[in-house]
């Protein structure tokens, strides 16, 4: 019996397994276990004809929680597996199986200190893999949780902390573990997770050593690995660019010295669109498109000439004497003229039948501005923070943690591979607009409404006129969604403003008897009030007028943009 991690799309169910049929079995006992610790028993499989292939002889539940969770995150983690040889007898397999997982402790964290104890005896990763039926990797994973700090450990065993948050904590350092742990057991904030947690960590950009172009031992900075040892990436992205930018000027200068015409390096996360092109070998004149993505993937497209370039060539015979002349096309069966009629007369007939259709309208135009088109261009809020400490602060905050659970959710509804990504801004691809035109055809009304909401959350521009007239028509209360942090304390630094502030949690008398008081001192004071400390009276639920709706100001001088734009749009909402 040889024991391995498979892909998940390398399994199917045997028609001989007892339990095989088209329906779904029910998995809502393991399902939760599933979410929080992944498949621990491995499934009993056998190949089915192909190399890399395998049909499930026992595990099927097991196998439809795994797909479960990957439909809803996204991604799919490859599954413990046993695979049986010829010969082997499926029944007695899966009773030592499941004779040698009973031996384990229930849990991850009670494992590692099993495991611990066993290395410390002298067992090696092999051997303790081999009493307990698991495989390798999965012991490395489980030994690896030594590196988190006890309470975090704790705080897993106890599953308050899920398994994709652990991974990523296991990259943090024990400052930045530390600091986790302060936000996740402070009740007015909230700790990343998730893919947050790795934004966080990073400063807002992780990239992998996977995309490095140049040999990662030639990166001078600080490289941190995931709890699996399968995962790790550059602690420094402007030096992670540094040292890429140099290895794709080396890489378009080798494509020059290969005899190739020329090469374009588009811009980081600039789209390389195949049908703007035409494949063009080198010896007749084809060029090399690169392009980057965001986060450092390289891609090379070789021999292509854009399609003005291709048609410019032929009538010019630019790629030189020993080019063959292309046959001359057939004649189309339309002429242009014709094609625009028919094109024309095919809109205004569909178009006028959609009136009459609303529900698919308002799904058409979902579509539109998840993919975009030639007439939609959507892009998404890019919430740009003006340095670290403002992006630290949006990361952790209770709004923004919210809204990404539900992003994931609207991703997983349209069956979305990237759930880090936001739903909307697509690149305009024709297929793509249909694929999700048709994905949500097969959606009920109310999830079609999930998903146009959160398009319209993401396209919703920061610091608009808009954004104040939605808050006040919602009447929102934003003491439900932002508690003073330290960054807003370290971004006042107007003295007038903070007194203003003081006479806000302390009243007028406290404020003007402090009003001579250095800018540090009020801060503190304005802090003592909201934490009831150094005998100051604890305020509760203070909101700056900066943060409610409506909005107003704590002076007349003006230069407060907020207040600006919603005196624009103020008289439409509110009645005088």
């Amino acid at each position: 019996m040889q024991l391995a991690h498979v892909s998940i799309d390398q399994l199917s169910v045997s028609a001989i397994n007892m339990r095989h049929s088209k329906r779904a079995p029910d998995i809502s006992d393991i399902l939760p276990s599933v979410r929080a610790r992944g498949v621990l028993v491995p499934l009993l499989i056998r190949p089915n004809g192909s190399p890399d292939t395998f049909e499930i002889v026992a595990g099927r539940r097991r196998y439809f929680a795994a797909k479960t969770v990957a439909d809803e995150r996204g991604q799919a983690e490859p599954l413990p597996c046993a695979i049986m040889e010829e010969g082997d007898d499926a029944d007695a397999l899966e009773a030592s199986l499941i004779e040698n997982i009973a031996r384990l402790d229930p849990d991850e964290v009670s494992q590692w200190e099993t495991f611990t104890r066993l290395i410390k005896e002298g067992r090696s990763v092999a051997d303790i893999a081999a009493t307990f039926g698991l495989t390798e990797p999965q012991v490395k994973r489980i030994l690896a949780l030594g590196d988190l700090l006890p309470k975090i450990r704790e705080a897993y065993r106890r599953e308050e902390i899920d398994v994709e948050t652990v991974r990523h904590l296991t990259m943090a350092s024990k400052a930045q573990q530390k600091d986790w742990l302060a936000l996740f057991n402070d009740p007015d904030n909230r700790a990343p997770r998730g893919w947050q947690l790795k934004q966080w960590l990073f400063g807002g950009q992780s990239i992998s050593t996977k995309v490095a172009l140049f040999p990662v031992e030639d990166y001078p900075g600080l490289i941190v690995s995931d709890l699996f040892g399968e995962d790790s990436f550059f602690a420094d992205a402007d030096l992670f660019w540094l040292k890429q930018n140099e290895a794709i000027a080396a890489r378009g200068e080798a494509y020059l010295e290969a005899g190739w015409v020329d090469v374009t390096v588009l811009e980081p996360g600039q789209y390389f669109h195949s049908w703007d092109y035409e494949k063009t070998p080198k010896k007749k004149g084809g060029k090399v498109v690169i392009t980057v993505s965001q986060r450092g993937e390289v891609e090379a497209h070789e021999g292509y000439l854009s399609r003005k370039e291709a048609r410019h060539a032929r009538s010019q015979g630019e790629a030189g004497e020993d080019v063959e002349t292309p046959a001359k096309p057939s004649r189309p069966e339309l002429s242009g003229p014709m094609q625009n009629y028919v094109d024309l007369h095919r809109h205004a007939a569909v178009r006028t039948a959609l009136l009459d259709h609303p529900g698919l309208a308002m799904r058409l135009m979902v579509a539109h501005a998840v993919v975009g088109s030639s007439l939609w261009t959507v892009r998404v809020e890019p919430q740009r923070a003006a340095n670290e400490a403002v992006a630290a602060s949006i990361a952790t905050c209770k709004a923004q943690t919210a809204f990404a659970e539900k992003q994931r959710a609207v991703l997983a509804l349209l069956g979305a591979l990237d759930e880090e990504g936001p739903v909307a801004g697509g690149n305009g691809d024709e297929f793509a607009l249909a694929s999700v035109f048709a994905r949500l055809l097969a959606l009920c009304d109310e999830d079609v409404l999930r998903i146009l909401a959160l398009v319209m959350a993401e396209t919703l521009s920061a610091g608009s006129a808009i954004v104040e007239a939605l808050g006040n028509h919602l009447g929102l209360d934003m003491r439900g969604w932002w508690q003073p942090d330290d960054a807003f304390f370290d971004l006042l630094r107007d003295k007038q403003v903070a007194n203003e502030l003081l006479a806000d949690v302390g009243g007028r008398l406290v404020a003007d008897g402090n009003a001579s008081e250095k800018l540090k001192t009020q801060k503190k004071i304005v802090r003592d009030f909201l934490s009831g400390e150094n005998g100051r009276e604890k305020v509760d639920g203070w909101l700056p007028r900066w943060m409610a709706f409506p909005v107003s100001s704590y002076t007349e001088r003006g230069g407060f943009r907020t207040a600006d734009q919603w005196s624009k749009v103020q008289t439409l909402f509110v009645s005088e």
